[in-house]
């Protein structure tokens, strides 16, 4: 299964859009890029208008609303996975250490993701939604260096077969997107196995969809009252195309992988 989404890899990113690569890293404490400000990076004037748009948020209120998206996420109750398992499947306290810094990046961002690119739907694309308040504090960015991401095709066929089955878990259409967290967890395909004996049923009782149409909707709830907030510039002439592409983001692997993320997270306690 290959990326479906053009991208400029931050190992070829240059001039302008490099430096806001870099912004990126910095202001979200973390040393990856995200596929959604990889994929703007493509459109014209797209990654700069967006991310000089929303960057106020990231150093504003998005962090209590992402926050507040996180504590109120209902999660499927499910066993957690008991650290004889995890050595068992010969991941080692080490490994443990490093799947769960993967995971605490991606919790981060992808709820503050979810969060700022729903504000700048709201503000283009106004509609109702719930109302919901911010949390009174949040956590700062670990700023802890994780692995970098595998390409697709460098993965072993049966392990990129198993990206791409658990991709398809919690999405209400067709995927169109690989969740990146599924290809950084893929240098533990034994954790990648736990992880989907964990969510099959989940996955086959209609939880794991129920999932993330709810954590779409806080999304949209939080994004809204953000939007109120936003004081874009003249857009480029790929309005359209970023919008479209937020848009398809943040109602699939975005809203998808937020819940996912924080349920495996949950059942990877040290």
């Amino acid at each position: 299964m290959a990326e479906s989404v053009p991208s400029v890899l931050e190992s070829d990113a240059k001039g302008e859009i490099a430096e806001i690569y870099a912004d990126i890293r910095k202001v979200l404490g973390t040393s990856v890029v995200n596929l959604i400000w990889r994929n703007l990076a493509t459109m014209p004037g797209a990654l700069e208008w967006t991310w000089s748009t929303v960057r106020p948020f990231y150093l504003g209120a998005a962090p209590l609303h992402a926050e507040a998206v996180r504590r109120t996420i209902v999660l499927p109750d499910w066993p957690s996975f008991s650290a004889d398992t995890l050595l068992a499947a010969g991941i080692d306290q080490s490994d443990q250490g490093i799947i769960r810094n993967v995971l605490d990046s991606y919790q981060y961002t992808n709820a503050l993701a979810l969060v700022v690119l729903s504000a700048l739907l709201a503000h283009y694309e106004p509609r109702s939604a719930d109302a919901v308040t911010a949390a009174a504090s949040a956590p700062k960015p670990s700023g802890t260096k994780i692995p970098e991401l595998p390409p697709m095709d460098a993965l072993d066929p049966e392990v990129g077969a198993l990206v791409g089955e658990l991709n398809t878990f919690g999405e209400d259409t067709e995927p169109q997107l690989i969740a990146s967290m599924y290809r950084h967890l893929a240098y533990w395909p034994s954790y990648l196995a736990l992880v989907r004996t964990m969510l099959a049923p989940l996955q086959q009782e209609g939880r794991l969809n129920a999932l993330t149409l709810s954590t779409r909707a806080l999304g949209h709830a939080h994004g809204t009252v953000l939007a109120s907030q936003l004081k874009p510039s003249a857009p480029p002439d790929t309005l359209n195309g970023a919008l479209a592409s937020c848009r398809l983001f943040v109602e699939h692997p975005i809203a998808r992988m937020t819940g996912l993320c924080a349920l495996i997270r949950r059942a990877t306690e040290a």
